[in-house]
């Protein structure tokens, strides 16, 4: 009973942690799927189940 409770209480808490190697990946896997953009990123495409592609903005001077 304490290991299911031990596993419970993990996958409790590693549930909702987000990473960025479990994201779906667009764009030449230059942007994210997600349900809506931030507000340093753009909307370049459209994922499957109804999410945004979204593209982080980069500043003037960081462009190559």
């Amino acid at each position: 009973m304490r290991t299911f409770l031990f596993l419970f209480a993990v996958l409790f808490f590693l549930g909702p942690a987000r990473s960025e190697f479990f994201d779906e990946k667009c764009y030449h896997v230059g942007g994210r799927c997600l349900k809506s953009c931030r507000k340093n990123e753009e909307l370049v495409a459209l994922c499957q189940k109804s999410l945004k592609c979204c593209l982080p903005l980069q500043p003037c001077w960081k462009n190559k």
